[in-house]
């Protein structure tokens, strides 16, 4: 059976002194089926209770991970008791040899820091056959109380063995039904919906629910490790105002792309084509005799037709 032992600290040196080996957790399904021994945790700057606290959760996790009881402490610092490899260096080459003495096959070392009110967690992963590195992780600056500095460590301990099982999920609760639930972009479904979105990468997601009438609801979402992060939506009614400029904006574009093949709006009477050319027909003839009236001479000679002037 493939096993783990988890070395934390900058150097191979041996264990603290043997403590009563913890009960270990049940196998899951989900197990991925390794024997796991961890050393005790090398720390720069940090209480020792804190410390060996951190060295418990980790040792749980890789426990529960694998499926199987860890290599006691009492076991390490037999191996270690004596030899030379509690003298070198924590390099891979010194791991593997530890590896090797445990019959594991996989070797952990790193450390956990306390930088003022800080922490910050360094793991990699030897081959103990090779002495090949394997992985390496290292989390960001931690700020805050201690849970903050535990939810690190356990998901250190994923990303070591299995950082395709860090997702987690988030329930939409909204207050009216029918409304489209998207994701990142992507159609989930409509409220209300049958169960949480499960299996969802850690980190922020955008959360989108619209219906119709409303205005739409936008927000980031956190997802955490192993948690579902429940979302409460409201939905509020749109305004008048905003509906109506919405109707009016639809109308709008509805006129400048008629669609091609219908028909024109039908003209008045005073815009079709044969009113305007009688009427402009008419408007010449009246013109003519207007300009022939005008041009007759206004003034009668009374000399020359006495009865014109009578």
């Amino acid at each position: 059976m493939l096993a783990l032992i988890v070395v934390v600290g900058g150097v191979c040196a041996a264990a603290a002194p043997a403590r009563a080996q913890q009960p270990a957790p049940a196998a899951t399904a989900t197990a991925i089926g390794k024997r796991i021994a961890v050393l005790e945790f090398d720390a720069l700057g940090m209480e020792a209770d804190k410390v060996t606290r951190l060295e418990a959760l980790f040792r749980v996790e890789l426990e529960r991970l694998a499926g199987a009881a860890s290599p006691s402490p009492r076991e390490i610092q037999r191996v270690l008791r004596g030899s030379t490899l509690a003298k070198r260096t924590g390099e891979s080459k010194c791991l593997a040899a530890i590896g090797k003495k445990l019959a594991v096959d996989l070797v952990v070392t790193g450390n956990v820091a306390e930088l003022g009110d800080s922490y910050v967690v360094n793991i990699k992963v030897v081959d103990a056959r090779s002495g090949a590195e394997l992985r390496r992780i290292a989390s960001d600056p931690l700020r805050g109380n201690a849970d903050e500095l535990i939810d690190a460590v356990r998901v250190a301990a994923y990303r070591l063995l299995a950082p395709e099982r860090l997702l987690g999920g988030i329930l939409v609760l909204a207050d009216i039904q029918g409304a489209e639930v998207k994701l990142d972009g992507a159609g989930i479904g409509k409220t209300p919906l049958a169960r949480p979105i499960q299996n969802l990468a850690l980190g922020h997601h955008k959360l989108e629910v619209s219906a119709s009438g409303y205005s739409p609801f936008v927000e980031d979402v956190l997802v955490r490790f192993q948690k579902t992060t429940r979302v409460l939506v409201k939905l509020d009614a749109a305004s008048e105002s905003a509906a109506a400029a919405a109707d009016a904006e639809a109308r709008r574009r509805a006129a400048l792309t008629q669609r091609p093949g219908t028909r024109a709006a039908e003209k008045r009477w005073y815009q079709k084509t044969w009113f305007l050319v009688g009427a402009g027909v008419a408007a010449v003839v009246v013109g003519g005799f207007v300009g022939y009236a005008l041009a007759g001479d206004d003034v009668v000679d009374c000399s020359a037709s006495p009865e014109s002037c009578r």
